[in-house]
């Protein structure tokens, strides 16, 4: 039987380069994008950089013309208008941007046996043996009681301590090597080891209490406001080259953060005005439904069509459902 030629036996010399330059590119961005949250926050960056303007600043919609619109920091929509008219039809490339993950809870941190543990709930599909003994980072963001909103990292950049879920020494773990993969690390398992300083002169939880005074030195956070936060426990460390000749990407996200980069990239890189108009749709919560206000079953895209028909003169609900 006779194989195809793979991609690397197609490629000439200069594709090779350009092929290598993207992936180069994608894997910067992936390191920096592995939430919802930072994903959004970086596309907008890009885009902007790029011309785009935000949806919301323009009073009208004409062939060439670049926009982009955002759902609380979670949802991402790019365009770029063509010459034929919105309700005529669009080509549209969808990724979502969250990833399997685990999630802190709303009041996560507690001490147990002299160790301060972060209390978690996992989102999406994983195998949770792969998420102990490996370095993670903290990742979201806090609203204060104030109103104000922390952005949170610890763990991502080089000079930062990192957290973990810790796993049981090979030589006392006879009865877990015994379970099937599903159950060798159990749900409940997955709270993330944070510290184990006491706080002198703290009766009660003195190492909890540390790691509550270090949180306030650094970022003005206090116990209660866990309440109205969103960390996320990722992977620590940037994306790499795999493979001696550099031909993968091993890095956290890629699920499905592959498809959206590049969807990004595709509107990004366009040149001229297409006859329909190009969009790109990255949505949240794909991995667990695709449900919430940010999810794709939400109204948000929907929205969005109808804001821009109207820039575009058409504010009829039979213009809107013919779109």
């Amino acid at each position: 039987m006779k194989m195809s030629k793979t991609v690397w036996e197609k490629l000439s010399e200069s594709e090779m380069h350009e092929l290598m330059q993207f992936n180069a590119e994608y894997i910067d961005f992936l390191s920096v994008s592995k939430t919802e949250r930072t994903f959004v926050k970086n596309s907008i960056a890009l885009v902007e950089k790029a011309g785009f303007k935000n949806l919301d600043t323009v009073n009208e919609l004409k062939p060439g013309d670049k926009v982009y619109s955002t759902n609380k920091g979670k949802n991402f929509l790019a365009f770029i208008i063509g010459n034929k008219p919105i309700r005529e039809g669009m080509n549209l490339l969808g990724a979502h941007i969250d990833s399997p993950r685990t999630d802190l809870k709303q009041h996560p941190l507690y001490e147990s046996n002299g160790l301060a543990l972060l209390d978690t709930h996992y989102y999406g599909g994983i195998k949770k043996y792969q998420w102990v003994a490996r370095p993670m980072a903290l990742v979201g963001v806090v609203a204060k009681k104030d109103g104000s909103v922390v952005d949170i990292n610890i763990g991502d950049d080089e000079n930062d301590p990192v957290v973990g879920i810790s796993d049981l020494l090979i030589h006392l773990a006879g009865s877990q090597m015994e379970k099937s993969g599903a159950k060798v690390v159990e749900g409940e398992a997955l709270d993330v080891l944070v510290g184990s300083i006491p706080q002198k002169d703290v009766k009660k939880d003195p190492v909890k209490a540390y790691i509550l005074n270090l949180l306030k030195e650094k970022y003005g956070i206090e116990e209660d406001d866990f309440i109205s936060a969103e960390i996320e426990v990722v992977p620590a460390g940037k994306a790499r080259d795999y493979g001696l000749d550099r031909s993968m990407v091993l890095g956290y996200g890629h699920d499905d953060k592959v498809c959206a980069y590049t969807s990004l990239r595709a509107i990004l890189d366009y040149e001229g005005t297409p006859e329909r108009t190009a969009c790109a749709i990255l949505v949240d919560k794909e991995e667990i439904g695709s449900v919430g206000n940010t999810g794709m079953q939400s109204a948000y895209f929907d929205h969005v069509i109808a804001k821009m028909l109207a820039l575009q003169n058409e504010t009829s609900f039979v213009a809107f459902n013919d779109t």
